[in-house]
């Protein structure tokens, strides 16, 4: 097990295997797009598999997919089987817009992937298309009757947007009732290419549970698991649970277990840091595993304390979350 300089164990690392993506999510990136990295500036899967090896020798022992979107790149299943055989590795869940997921639900199930975090911000058809510019909620939801059909945990994911999605937060929360899945409801951050939408956040955590229990008054606190960011909910009688996520108030820095690998192999300690390592350049400049080892240790040994530090150490916070990692 490795800590950082404030004593939190690093055991979980998002790596993103791609920073293109089949929406234009209105949170995630302006409409016109992102400028993509050339395939030459994306880590292989060879050498992201060589990554996840050290860092599982550090003591990392979940593994989250991201992007972009995941399925978008093609081999992933196979990358993700390579991924599975390591020993030590306890963990390979992947966060996924649905649209592609589909015909690969039977093989994540037999791979033994642990959880699949769905980013779905709306039930709505006509909303659902204005937020992320594409007509896909049918394969969405189609993606989703499947990973609960075969057995995966199930989390959906929905962004809290003013003005474009708020009144989903109740028929979101309906889903509980008759279906097993974690409803989680997100804070915006200002990670969409083109800064914040707004001059003050006005969906904060505090006004989301306040609509929650506007449309569900027993509402119950339920115990949250260690290093969670999400606090959880419950509502009576519902097979399901909810959570929120102080993503842009950062409540959750203090257990914070996680670190990021960007697709072009930068290192991020943490969500609102710049990027503290090019892992792409050792790799590729012949560095050994214990070098990488040693850089990663250095890299955790100057942590920020919490996301408010890491973005003062910065100019600016106007990348695209597909550049940083889902």
């Amino acid at each position: 097990m490795i800590y950082d300089n404030h004593n939190r164990p690093i055991t979980y690392v998002r790596l993103a295997v791609t920073d293109r993506c089949n929406l234009r999510c209105f949170y995630c990136m302006p409409e016109e797009g992102i400028k993509y990295l050339p395939k030459r500036q994306i880590l292989t899967f060879e050498e992201m598999e060589r990554v996840v090896g050290v860092l599982v020798s550090l003591g990392v022992q979940k593994v989250r997919i991201t992007g972009g979107e995941p399925f978008v790149r093609s081999g992933l299943m196979g990358f993700m089987h390579q991924l599975s055989r390591l020993p030590g590795l306890n963990d390979i869940s992947i966060t996924t817009n649905g649209v592609l997921t589909g015909p690969h639900i039977t093989a994540m199930a037999a791979l033994g992937i642990k959880s699949v975090n769905l980013s779905l911000d709306t039930l709505d058809r006509e909303r659902f298309r204005q937020v992320t510019r594409r007509d896909d909620l049918p394969a969405v939801l189609k993606t989703l009757d499947g990973l609960l059909a075969a057995g995966i945990q199930t989390k959906i994911n929905a962004v809290v947007m003013e003005g474009q999605n708020t009144q989903d937060i109740g028929p979101l929360v309906d889903l509980t009732r008759t279906l097993p899945v974690d409803v989680r409801f997100i804070e915006e951050m200002p990670f969409n290419g083109e800064g914040s939408h707004y001059p003050k956040l006005h969906w904060t955590h505090q006004r989301i549970l306040n609509e929650i229990r506007a449309h569900y008054p027993t509402v119950q606190k339920r115990m949250d698991a260690p290093f969670s960011t999400s606090t959880g909910y419950q509502i009576p009688g519902h097979q399901g649970q909810i959570g929120v996520i102080a993503a842009f108030s950062r409540t959750f820095c203090g257990t914070c277990n996680r670190i990021r690998l960007t697709a072009q192999g930068t290192l991020k300690t943490c969500l609102y840091d710049e990027g503290v390592l090019d892992v792409r350049a050792l790799l590729r400049n012949g560095a050994s595993d214990q070098e990488l080892t040693a850089a990663f240790r250095q890299a955790f040994s100057h942590r920020p304390v919490n996301g408010f530090e890491a973005e003062r150490n910065r100019a600016t916070l106007a990348e695209s979350m597909a550049t940083i990692g889902g």
